[in-house]
């Protein structure tokens, strides 16, 4: 999965970039996009790997991308450059900058986090509306030539065109599967899933900074999932020991760092899941869409496994930590077999019966 990151300059966008992937770069200097793999921390992986004790273990990953911060006022040309780098993202994460920093200064219309978060709405309906009068205005140009197909997606797109100009997101629209799936290809943004995250500092991780309440009610409105992050204070967290770290989170009355929240609202929001495969060779945690079918999920591991599908079998995370051991599990009759079209949930562990 790829998450693009967005966000007007001197937000910290970087900075949570390079806390999300472990790097270490400036955040206030970054030029060129770039594209890093997040290791999704999961206590069930590590749990697991602590019983089988296998030769490997593989953690869940996510793609974040992460590109130059986007000024509303800068040209069409340079504007359509960002966009092209996160384009075919999956869903977008917006930083929005609530920390106070007199040394890396905002313009005043973007100081608060409702401006920011407007800005970067409009910026999103704008390029989508440019994307449909670009195709109306090349099915318009073939005039007589243009197919019964072409004809009818013309009418999805102004449809969705007149929808954006009154600032509607794609996915707030009610589009059937099939008009979705029509339009697909084309990469709305606002059709894609948004995550907010507020780059707070240290005094607004536990209260409330200026403007909450109306950034809280726009996310609720448009359907953003959010969360609150300390960039400076997680850098922090970063250079210490497991044992400092949890006693320093400890007394922030917080249980995960601001990472692990995150990749835990994308998650959520985007409607992913886990499933595990174990063994004395590795123990891995593969992510699926929420409502995925054993025999697709089985296709996730290897495609041989889902054309030869004949069965899963199944045994909840919990049963089997409660357990001890898949003996335990089996005979106690928790162990499940299902087929090809039961649902998979999130925490199942599979074993997949195929021919070969």
């Amino acid at each position: 999965m790829d998450i693009g990151i967005l966000g007007l300059p001197y937000v910290g966008k970087t900075t949570i970039f390079n806390l999300l992937t472990n790097g270490n770069e400036s955040g206030f200097s970054k030029h060129k996009s770039e594209k890093r793999i997040v290791k999704v921390h999961d206590e069930r992986v590590s749990k697991l790997s602590e019983i089988y004790k296998p030769k490997k273990t593989t953690y869940a990953t996510i793609n974040f991308i992460d590109i130059p911060g986007l000024d509303p006022s800068a040209s069409s040309k340079e504007k359509n450059e960002i966009y092209m780098e996160i384009q075919n993202a999956d869903a977008l994460l917006l930083v929005v900058r609530t920390f106070r920093d007199d040394a890396v200064l905002m313009e005043e219309k973007y100081s608060s986090p409702i401006s920011q978060l407007e800005a970067l709405k409009y910026e999103m309906l704008f390029r989508d509306m440019e994307i449909c009068e670009t195709r109306i205005n090349r099915i318009i140009q073939k005039k007589n030539k243009a197919s019964k197909e072409e004809l009818k997606q013309m009418e999805l797109i102004k449809t969705i065109k007149s929808k954006l100009e009154d600032d509607l997101m794609i996915y707030q629209m009610g589009l059937t599967d099939e008009e979705a799936k029509e339009m697909a290809s084309f990469s709305f943004f606002t059709s894609k899933p948004v995550i907010v995250a507020f780059n707070v500092d240290e005094d607004q991780l536990n209260s409330n900074f200026d403007g909450e309440d109306k950034a809280l009610e726009f996310c609720k409105t448009n359907n953003f999932a959010h969360l609150k992050i300390c960039g400076k204070m997680e850098m922090e967290i970063g250079q210490l020991g497991e044992d400092d770290r949890i006693e320093f989170l400890k007394d922030l009355g917080l249980k995960e760092t601001g990472i692990q929240r995150l990749t835990k609202v994308v998650y959520d929001h985007v409607g992913l899941i886990s499933f595990f495969t174990v063994g004395e060779d590795e123990v891995r945690a593969w992510t699926i869409k929420k409502g995925t079918t054993m025999k697709k999920a089985a296709g996730k591991i290897h495609s041989d496994l889902e054309r030869g599908f004949i069965r899963a079998e199944v045994v909840n995370y919990e049963d089997f930590i409660k357990l001890g051991s898949m003996k335990a599990v089996r005979d106690s009759g928790l162990l499940r077999l299902e087929g090809k079209d039961t649902i998979v949930r999130d925490g199942d562990i599979l074993n997949i019966r195929f021919n070969v």
